[in-house]
């Protein structure tokens, strides 16, 4: 009695130790994607105004921005020494926000590219 070989495919070999031919399926890869890229930087400028009081425009800058009293009351004395004063810098959606925030308030403030 002659025993047959039974073939039976295990991940591309065969029971008896043979290599056996399998198509294995392709796995797709997804495209390599580049790191997110920082945003522009955009400025925000507080432009000097003669309506509005230090007090005001100092806690104003407070309310709205990160900026802690001293930093505001420096911007402050600087939009009024030179007409204008860098409050801060951040991508363009954010320093929009700001503007249309400073102007709510009656202060003056334009955006500008950091470059």
């Amino acid at each position: 009695m002659a025993k047959e070989k039974q073939k039976v495919e295990v991940e591309g070999t065969e029971k008896d130790g043979s290599a056996a031919a399998v198509a294995k399926p392709t796995r797709k890869r997804a495209p390599k994607r580049k790191p997110p890229q920082p945003l522009p930087p955009w400025k925000v400028l507080l432009h000097n105004d003669d309506k509005n009081d230090f007090v005001f425009v100092i806690s104003t800058i407070v309310e709205l921005t990160p900026l802690k009293e001293q930093d505001a009351k420096l911007r402050t004395q600087e939009a009024n020494n030179t007409g204008v004063a860098l409050l801060l810098t951040t991508h363009r959606e954010r320093a929009e926000l700001y503007k249309d925030q400073f102007e709510t308030k009656g202060l003056t403030v334009t955006i500008e590219p950091a470059e």
